[in-house]
């Protein structure tokens, strides 16, 4: 069977703490329980969760849904995305099947990285070693207006901006994460297509701006 892998790489830097990281913690109940009633997802679609604060850590690795269990998220330190970016990279090096002259590996990864700040380490180092691995889809999230979206836009062409870093907004982001993660999983099981731009996902509700 040919897994969908979907990476979520979210910054549990202090500056997250309270409001945002417990919104962030029931994002992702939310996404879950979401894509438990999708047979599409059910299929194909298999979860990883990497945080990153003063260091990165893989806290869930490659997990199909039925026996995905959230993790226990903190938030504290400082802003390490390059090593976030390495990890992920170094993650999917180990768990995504890669295609074979016989048969057919793993779908290529969708990711959707949330951070609130500046990276504190050296991004570009982790990005440089992202970009030697395929991925579908990476989707940035600026989660309110501390970010710097350029830095954003050279992870990825698909950045968005939440306005504010509150329940509500962050609860909308995870639900349009869980929605575009069921497209992806309907489109390779029916079409044996993925993903490859954000047009071909479900439109992000007004809390989530595209930034072009």
């Amino acid at each position: 069977m040919r897994r969908l892998p979907v990476y979520l790489v979210l910054d549990t830097s202090g500056s997250m703490m309270g409001e945002p990281i417990e919104a962030v913690k029931n994002g992702v109940q939310v996404l879950i329980s979401t894509l438990r009633q999708d047979p599409y997802a059910l299929e194909t679609a298999y979860l990883s969760v990497i945080t990153f604060d003063s260091m990165a850590r893989q806290l869930v690795p490659l997990t199909e849904l039925t026996a995905f269990q959230a993790p226990e998220i903190q938030a504290s330190g400082v802003t390490s995305l390059g090593e976030a970016l390495n990890l992920l990279a170094q993650c999917v090096d180990r768990e995504v099947v890669k295609s074979t002259p016989d048969t057919k590996g793993d779908w290529k990864p969708l990711v959707f990285l949330m951070t609130d700040g500046e990276p504190t380490d050296n991004w570009q180092a982790g990005l440089a070693e992202m970009q030697k691995r395929k991925f579908g889809m990476v989707i940035a999230c600026a989660a309110g207006q501390d970010v710097n979206t350029n830095i954003l836009q050279h992870v990825t062409d698909t950045v968005v901006q939440l306005d504010t870093a509150d329940s509500a907004t962050i609860k909308a982001f995870f639900k349009w994460v869980s929605a575009s993660i069921s497209s992806g999983s309907q489109k390779v099981e029916t079409t044996s297509g993925e993903v490859g731009s954000i047009g071909e996902l479900p439109p992000p509700p007004p809390e989530v701006n595209v930034i072009l």
